[in-house]
């Protein structure tokens, strides 16, 4: 073997990390919303975590991606401890899926069928349509399709490159002692754990031992436990995601870790009782391709089978391992792990706004409940939320920034922008509640008091707030477009009492039955008040604009009002409410 068989040999490498890698995003892009809608039926069941981690690790190839995006739901709390631990198992077996992909490259024979089957024969074709696909369509989907189609021609091309440079192996002594010293199998699994630590991928660490066997030196008894130790190996994955999440995200990482790491001890055990006293035949002979799938798929199904049944048994080492302690631990409210996987990023994005908007409007009653009766505790409660929602509008703005730099389909883009827009007016609601409650403050400590008609204008003004308030609340949390259309007509109505109020004021001020310093409290509350309405209509439009795929607010408002006789109705329902009654 010369220098340029070394050169083939890395470069074949490359390019079958590099297809591996490129087929594994593309799927794993293409299967977002199914893999939200998978982790949303979860239950506590095991088999139904284990068929979930199993089915997912089998479409995206990589139970490395599985485990780290179950450290990333675990740390969002997205998913439970226990509901994590049957889902890791699952993707231990779904791995084995690759390995069984690349046994076709080990198969031989003269007839047409069996060179058909052969990745020398079809890749070429499913490259050309990869890259027609990416080439020459404008659809993201069938652009993710092309990347599939070329990420899986350039892995088997890698894999046959790997495997014709190192065909000189088999007649080097050297090469043939190493694998002779790998039987002994405590040495296979450090050696296999390593590698795979290394390429940060079992199904990659699995290929190149399957390229190697085409030499023809890799015996059972060498290959089996090199698989072993790369179970243990693709751990390290899921270890550093872990680093610096919550203690639940870290014991689901150990899990992964102690789960592998028993298996492996366990059928080490195995394995060596049986080389020992019945030393079959088999363990001599060559290893082959679908051999090593085989081996990897038995040894990863045992696994499971032993410990499935003992899965609490697991949590409770785990929290051994890893022990809660007297310090309140607040996890992180958005994981960026997540972003691999943009469908389940945006809900946890979208549920995280749902609180900050929970915040915001609470914030904003409970400073029109402080204007009759002034509440110390609520006016602290109203200040921690104001700063409660400064700091979600800035991590959630910046998490779905970087979101948006993904490839969102045209749904999930929707959505981003409408939670973008929507943040900053829950922020300002939160700003104009704070405003409302120092309003009511000082009318506390200038005694400042309203003549009993202003007390009426004012609580038919802030009525009208508490329900448009409403309205939009539930518009945005339950996606309500009916409830949102409610929005624009009181919008209007809340406009038309300010500039109301605003008149009947200074006619006050002229005849003095009110002062000044009343009126400038006066006129700062009706101020916030309509401004509230404001926000609440840009946030119902949101509601509106993300059902059409609009995104452009103004005209979604615009439409609304023109030539509507339900807008009109409406309109003129709420003017009664609230205009006849000041």
């Amino acid at each position: 073997m010369d220098i340029f068989n070394i050169l083939t040999l890395i470069g074949g490498l490359s390019l079958f990390l590099f297809g591996m890698n490129l087929m594994g995003d593309a799927l794993e892009r293409r299967a977002g919303s199914k893999l939200e809608g998978m982790i949303g039926r979860l239950t506590t069941g095991k088999f139904t975590g284990l068929l979930t981690g199993l089915g997912v690790t089998a479409v995206i190839q990589s139970s490395s991606a599985t485990t780290v995006m179950v450290v990333g739901f675990v740390n969002s709390k997205l998913m439970t401890l226990k509901q994590a631990i049957h889902v890791i198992m699952g993707a231990n077996i779904g791995t084995t899926v690759t390995a069984w992909i690349l046994s076709l490259g080990g198969i031989s024979g003269d007839s047409m069928f069996v060179k058909l089957l052969k990745p020398s024969s079809f890749t070429p074709i499913l490259a050309l349509i990869g890259i027609i696909l990416l080439m020459f369509t404008k659809i993201n989907r069938k652009k993710d399709i092309g990347v599939v189609l070329l990420g899986f021609a350039t892995l088997m091309f890698g894999m046959e490159t790997m495997t014709d440079a190192v065909s000189g192996l088999k007649d080097i002594p050297a090469f043939q002692e190493l694998f002779i010293m790998f039987k002994n199998p405590i040495l296979g699994v450090i050696v296999g754990a390593l590698l795979t630590a290394v390429i940060q991928s079992s199904s990659a660490s699995v290929g190149i031992l399957q390229a190697l066997a085409a030499t023809g030196a890799v015996s059972y008894a060498a290959a089996i436990p090199i698989i072993m130790g790369q179970n243990i190996g693709t751990c390290i994955t899921a270890i550093l995601s872990s680093v610096g999440t919550a203690k639940n995200a870290r014991r689901a990482a150990f899990v992964h870790l102690s789960f592998n790491v028993i298996g492996t001890m366990v059928c080490l055990g195995g394995f060596a009782v049986v080389k020992a006293i019945f030393a079959p035949a088999l363990f001599n002979e060559s290893a082959t391709f679908a051999g090593i799938a085989i081996a990897h798929s038995v040894f990863n199904i045992v696994c499971t089978l032993l410990l499935l049944p003992m899965s609490g048994l697991l949590e409770k080492l785990a929290y051994r391992f890893i022990p809660d302690n007297e310090q309140i631990e607040k996890a992180p409210e958005l994981d960026e792990r997540l972003l691999a996987t943009p469908a389940i990023a945006l809900e946890c994005a979208h549920k995280l706004t749902f609180d900050m908007a929970k915040i915001a409007t609470d914030a904003l009653v409970n400073s029109i409940n402080c204007l009759s009766i002034y509440d110390k505790s609520k006016a602290e409660i109203i200040r921690e939320a104001e700063d409660k929602t400064d700091h979600l509008e800035d991590v959630i703005g910046s998490y779905l920034v970087k979101l948006s730099a993904k490839q969102l389909n045209e749904g999930e883009g929707a959505t981003a922008s409408m939670l973008l827009k929507a943040i900053g007016d829950f922020e300002r609601i939160s700003d104009h509640a704070v405003n409302i409650l120092e309003s009511a403050e000082e009318m506390g400590e200038k005694k400042i008091v309203f003549s009993d008609v202003a007390k009426m204008e004012m609580e038919s003004l802030a009525n009208a707030t508490l329900e448009i308030v409403d309205i939009s609340y539930n518009a945005f949390i339950n996606g309500n477009v009916d409830n949102a259309i409610l929005v624009e007509p009181l919008e209007q109505v809340i406009d038309r009492m300010k500039e109301l109020l605003r008149t009947r004021h200074i006619d006050r001020l002229r005849v003095g039955d009110c002062g000044i310093e009343m009126g400038f409290v006066w006129n700062d509350l009706i101020t916030n008040l309509e401004r509230v309405a404001d926000h609440c209509s840009n946030i119902a439009g949101c509601v509106i604009d993300l059902k059409d795929r609009n995104m452009n607010l103004h005209e979604s408002l615009k439409l609304l009002k023109s030539d509507n006789e339900f807008y009109r109705e409406k309109y003129n329902e709420y003017s009664q409410k609230y205009l006849s009654v000041i």
